[in-house]
């Protein structure tokens, strides 16, 4: 067996997959304003769960499945650059991808998220599958798991976290894609610190044409650097690695 699940035979997979965890990366193809590739969130996602579930697999069974590239961006649908799935149609792929990987026998999947436009979907995908089937099923952004050890690393300090195509995204692809960053990177003065307390603010607010009154980023990317970005993917993968392993039990 291999741990990237495209890369093994049916039979393979077939036999390997009562006792395995499956990781489905879930990215997105859109717009990172003038300055970061539109596959940020599939590369981002799609390195985070093979870094993870590499290091997990020397305490756990474990399988990467091919990132799906396309994401719930209808918000960034004005800037051009942006393929997206609508609501309806997202839920859908992802429960019938859910629906293969359990009819093939694969019994605890874990969906991992590069984009933040996924999270409720991701969440009621789940959900919906563990009603429906006896199986195990997780979903969480990489951000969301990894979020104390990002602020224990400053993530937060003058940047949103995640943001988008801030200086937090764009430190990741200084990381691992230097050659895909445009310069010169936009500039904002004084950017606030992101709330430590958690991911999550009291209540969700949305304002008609807020993504286009900042041009489609956040913060200031131009405060990213490729060495901050290593070590925020170093707390990344170790964190995303061990929810792996508590999720399997």
């Amino acid at each position: 067996m291999t741990l990237l699940f495209e890369e093994n035979t049916r039979a393979e997979l077939r036999a390997f997959a009562p006792q395995a965890l499956v990781v489905l990366p879930v990215g997105a193809t859109e717009q990172h304003g003038p300055h970061l590739p539109v596959g940020t969130d599939r590369f981002t996602a799609e390195y985070v769960a093979r870094a993870a579930a590499e290091l997990a697999s020397d305490q756990i069974p474990v399988l990467v499945a091919p990132t799906l590239p396309f994401g719930s961006s209808q918000h960034h649908l004005p800037f051009g650059g942006t393929l997206s799935l609508g609501t309806e149609t997202y839920y859908r792929v992802l429960c019938d991808l859910c629906e293969s990987l359990i009819t093939s026998g694969f019994r605890r999947i874990f969906i991992l998220n590069g984009h933040g436009g996924n999270n409720e979907l991701i969440q009621l995908a789940v959900r919906d599958m563990a009603f429906k089937h006896d199986a195990q099923l997780a979903a969480a952004a990489y951000w969301t798991i990894a979020w104390d050890a990002l602020v224990a690393e400053g993530a937060h300090k003058h940047a949103g976290l995640p943001g988008h195509a801030g200086a937090f995204e764009s430190s990741l692809v200084l990381a691992l894609r230097p050659d895909l960053v445009r310069e010169p990177r936009p500039h904002r003065d004084n950017p606030p610190d992101t709330d430590t307390r958690n991911f999550n603010a009291p209540y969700r607010a949305e304002q008609h044409g807020a993504w286009q009154r900042m041009n489609g980023y956040t913060d200031s990317p131009d405060q990213a650097d490729a060495e901050r970005g290593q070590r925020y993917l170093e707390a990344i993968v170790q964190a995303v690695a061990a929810a792996l392993i508590e999720f399997y039990g």
